[in-house]
């Protein structure tokens, strides 16, 4: 007989006797599906134990609290994708309880107060969710990517003295689905497969694919998929509709790693695993000098793309529903597809979302973020009557996203550009700055560091943060306001050919709209000598924004030291843009 200290899952099924009188040869047949599919594989995978296994049930061991909770997170959340996949069946619902106690070994047995605690806890476990004791929750704070909820103490049938509890419910009974109002973008990020003669370089692959989950972790509008559970399927051909149903995902990346010589080849894929639809697709080749730079490169080029493509591939499938029936994050996806279109009318319609967004979730932090990114948008692009009091709305709206979570790269990036915007350009540096310290691949706050930069007068700094943007992200919808910021430092550091160069690529960009490109091209114009090419082009500024004028950009565009737009504005009163 062996003691032992041990973390213990207990898992039952929910309304199991009803399931078999409904139709006892199907559920039979669905619990043996689940069993070898879906628990087996995920318990083994986070280096657990089962030792007990019932019709309905189960009993399952781990040295680690973290990988009991990984796995009874990942359990639940490929149990319920698998019911919504068979929405037309009775849905198949576990309830898990966790607990960290002395047991008992006797054979191939496990006993002991600690088994019979962690019984307990499943037993009062919520459906479709996870119990877990006081002592198994301070085991596991700020381990795993799951939030659990202090439920209070609570009594144990035959277990003396009030039990805390932590109750994480990651969505409740699919039976009876509670209104969601919001989901987070989910990627499983698999283990990057050694594709060279080498097994050496079997840790490079392995370290890009840490990494990379590392780097998309810090992104807070993504469910990431522990490192445990994925490298449970390194070596192996999978199916990806089948790894993203055990995981609880809807995006999955996957990729390789080559080497031959002294160069590397990296591929990399993003697959929307419900459709097997490729979302993107990229290789990188490089040279083989410092392991650790090339893996650090590797990696925020790849989390920069991540990003952008799913956020877009999201926005298109919100823009399809039926307004009537959109929730929380389909108000807020489909608020980003018109602000991002950059529009008077759509402009409009995105502030009307994205209202809606936070009027569903009060607590959607991103949604405020980016509510008060398209009221800045509105007043940058010279949209509305009453700036001052879109950049106060926008204002309140970027301190509520902080209030909310302090740690969300949007909410910096956001009440950064209404800093430059009231002149408040070290406010506005510092919380980008802070944006790009909590996401160093977020490629909009970037741009946005390297607008105010260029207001700040610190334009060789300026510059260097505009082309840092189409790295991380070359389909961004922010890109032509880099490139024709780009621009604008260009023409204010006297640098003519580089700013037409940049003028030029703004103009072959899809969204470029507005008198932004024209006014800007219109005063390199001038500076190079080309005075009648730069009086059409600002005329079709104006034809833009009539009431675009001096006054107007000099109010408009705050500058941090005195004299600091004279280049551009004395351009532009030689072109024959009024005072």
């Amino acid at each position: 007989m062996e003691r032992r200290l041990a973390a213990i899952l207990a898992a039952d099924v929910v309304g199991y006797s009803k399931l078999v009188q409904a139709d006892e040869a199907a559920t039979l047949k669905r619990m043996k599906e689940i069993w070898d599919e879906i628990f087996f594989p995920l318990v083994t995978g986070n280096r657990g134990r089962i030792f007990k296994t019932m019709g309905d049930g189960a009993l399952a061991e781990f040295a680690s609290a973290v990988d009991a909770v990984e796995c009874a997170v990942a359990l639940q959340n490929a149990l319920r994708a698998r019911n919504s996949e068979n929405a037309d069946l009775d849905p198949i619902d576990f309830r898990i309880g966790i607990n960290l106690g002395d047991i008992v070994v006797e054979g191939d047995d496990v006993l002991g107060e600690g088994v019979n605690v962690a019984a307990r806890l499943e037993a009062a476990a919520p459906c479709g969710g996870v119990l877990t004791s006081d002592y198994v929750h301070s085991q596991v704070r700020g381990k795993v990517g799951a939030t659990f909820i202090d439920a209070g103490q609570i009594s144990l049938k035959n277990i003396d003295g009030p039990f805390r509890v932590w109750r994480w419910d990651g969505g409740t009974s699919t039976a009876k689905p509670a209104a969601r109002k919001r989901e987070k973008l989910s990627i499983a990020v698999l283990p990057f497969t050694n594709m060279s003669a080498d097994p050496e370089q079997e840790f490079l692959a392995d370290g890009l694919s840490e990494d990379i989950i590392t780097g998309l972790s810090k992104i807070r509008w993504f469910l990431v998929i522990a490192r445990n559970s994925t490298f449970t399927y390194k070596g192996q051909a999978v199916d990806i509709k089948r790894v993203a149903a055990e995981l609880g995902v809807r995006y999955v990346l996957e990729g390789s790693v080559r080497r031959a010589g002294s160069r590397v080849r990296v591929t990399a894929q993003l697959i929307d695993a419900p459709t097997g639809l490729h979302v993107w697709a990229e290789h990188y080749d490089r040279e083989l000098q410092d392991i650790f730079d090339l893996q650090d490169e590797i990696t925020r080029t790849i989390v920069g793309r991540v990003e952008p493509e799913m956020a877009a591939a999201e926005r298109e499938k919100a823009i399809s529903r039926r307004t009537e029936s959109l929730d929380a994050w389909a108000c807020y996806q489909r608020g980003l597809w018109h602000m991002w279109d950059y529009s008077r009318e759509d402009h409009q319609k995105s502030l009307d979302l994205l209202r809606r967004a936070t009027e569903l979730d009060p607590e959607f932090s991103t949604a405020h973020a980016y509510l008060c990114y398209a009221y800045y948008e509105g007043v940058v692009m010279g949209w509305p009557d009453d700036p001052e009091h879109h950049l106060e709305l926008g204002m309140a709206s970027a301190r509520r996203a902080l209030q909310i979570d302090d740690t969300d790269p949007v909410g910096y990036f956001a009440i950064g550009r209404i800093h430059m915007m009231q002149g408040s350009h070290d406010l506005s540096i510092a919380a980008l700055q802070r944006a790009i310290q909590l996401n160093p691949s977020f490629s909009q706050a970037h741009h946005g560091l390297g607008m105010v930069l260029t207001l700040a007068g610190r334009l060789d700094e300026a510059r260097a943060c505009e082309e840092r943007v189409e790295p991380l992200s070359p389909r961004d919808p922010i890109l032509w306001a880099t490139t024709i910021t780009h621009a604008l430092a260009d023409v204010l550091a006297g640098d003519t050919e580089a700013a037409l160069a940049w003028v030029d690529k703004t103009m072959q960009l899809p969204r470029a709209t507005g008198y932004w490109p024209h006014a800007v091209k219109a005063a390199a114009l001038v500076q190079a000598g080309r005075l009648d090419e730069a009086r059409v082009s600002v005329q079709a500024a104006i034809g833009e924004l009539p009431k675009l004028s001096l006054s107007y950009l000099a109010r408009s565009l705050p500058v941090k030291h005195p004299g600091g737009l004279d280049p551009y504005l004395n351009a532009l009163r030689t072109a024959g843009l009024p005072e």
